[in-house]
């Protein structure tokens, strides 16, 4: 089991960028893939972005692709995603999660451990 925190959800106007982070507890973090997701108000939770292990594999939504960029740092616990060029559709809670025996990078249930999430908000 791990611990996630996310930081650095806000407020940006569109064409903006943020970076998000998830911190991770525990000395295991490098055994677990890591996946963003999101969810908007009156929608389903949905994939954004996910990394391996090593983070040398990454996966992306299509609607993210080319804007959002997902990265790990497993020497400080850490994964990192990026979001440039953001959009009034981008908004949303997100929430970082980790998976450690699934290969279903996209699917929530494959995701045994989440944190309580960063709201993001893009104004038009």
């Amino acid at each position: 089991q791990v611990q996630l925190v996310e930081s650095g959800g806000g407020l940006v106007q569109t064409g903006g960028s943020l970076r998000l982070s998830c911190a991770a507890s525990g000395r295991t973090f490098s055994s677990y893939a890591m996946g963003w997701f999101r969810q908007a108000p009156g929608k389903e939770r949905e994939f954004v972005a996910a990394i391996s292990r090593s983070g040398s594999t990454t996966y992306y939504a299509d609607s993210v692709k080319g804007r959002f960029t997902l990265s790990r740092d497993n020497a400080k616990n850490t994964v990192y995603l990026q979001m440039n060029s953001l959009k009034p559709e981008d908004t949303a809670v997100y929430y970082c999660a980790a998976r450690k025996y699934s290969s279903t990078y996209s699917a929530a249930y494959a995701y045994s451990d989440w944190g309580q999430g960063t709201q993001v908000t893009v104004s038009s």
